[in-house]
């Protein structure tokens, strides 16, 4: 074996291992939440009365159909906000893309508890207008999305020419919405469903905010549950991880979308 051999070996050797180091890290917190959420007593039997009690427990449901909601909003505010702009700015107004950049990433330098006491007057006197749904914390989550999403949709554009693509596409005769909705949009779907996933994850797993402004999302239910029937919240806690993991599973790779691309054209 030569030097070259040797060497690439020896690389996929730590690679799959640094891959399995942190597969076991991952893995291991959900093989204690399934065992604990299943587990029967002291005698160490099994039953699934923790997951068939789910829909009986109180608020439960509704909490989680609100969060679902809330994930649906927080999808569209980044689909008809984020998306447009970065691709007008990465295309008309490059010098801005800094600053666009900055703003996109400044919730992450503001902490939940700073972000609630800024915002709380606002929302007692949008209360007062449009009532207290929970649904009003659209507003601030579509905000809290924003870093992560434009980190995904922010990598698509970069590994496409938006430039030439927008060119050929106007010199062919497209207005700009057909160009955006036609041409740029389908070269980065992978990045604008991976902001998806992400926002939606970050809204059912989102309590600090909810919890302070006094709304009972899915994860602020779980918190009450947790303090009277701790296996029921696992539970159901478990359940949306293996919803987010599902939800990350199902989302395209580069190479799938480069081969669908090859067969189209």
């Amino acid at each position: 074996m030569d030097k070259v051999t040797l060497g690439h070996a020896i690389r996929n050797s730590w690679r799959w291992l640094i891959l399995a180091i942190v597969g076991l890290y991952l893995l291991l917190p959900i093989v204690s939440m399934a065992d604990f959420s299943t587990r029967a007593g002291i005698d160490g039997g099994r039953t699934l009365d923790a997951w068939r009690a789910i829909p009986s427990a109180p608020g439960l449901i509704d909490s989680v159909i609100v969060s679902l909601q809330l994930a649906v909003l927080a999808v569209i505010g980044i689909l008809v906000l984020l998306v447009p702009t970065m691709i007008w700015v990465y295309i008309r107004i490059p010098k801005l893309r800094r600053t666009l950049e900055v703003l996109c990433l400044l919730p992450l330098a503001i902490p939940a508890i700073v972000l609630v006491v800024g915002i709380a007057p606002l929302y007692r006197s949008l209360s007062q207008v449009f009532g207290s749904s929970p649904l009003s914390l659209a507003f601030v989550y579509v905000i809290l999305t924003f870093p992560f999403a434009y980190r995904a949709i922010d990598g698509s554009l970069r590994s496409v020419d938006v430039h030439t693509l927008s060119e050929a596409a106007r010199t062919l005769g497209a207005s700009w919405p057909r160009t955006i909705l036609g041409v740029v949009i389908p070269n980065i779907k992978t990045g604008i469903l991976g902001a998806c996933v992400i926002s939606i994850a970050l809204v059912l797993g989102e309590f600090t905010i909810a919890s302070l402004l006094n709304y009972e999302t899915m994860q602020v239910v779980i918190n009450l549950l947790g303090k009277r029937e701790g296996t029921i919240s696992v539970a159901v806690s478990l359940a949306a991880l293996v919803f987010a993991f599902v939800l990350l599973v199902m989302i395209p790779t580069s190479r799938n979308n480069s081969k669908q691309a090859e067969v189209n054209s």
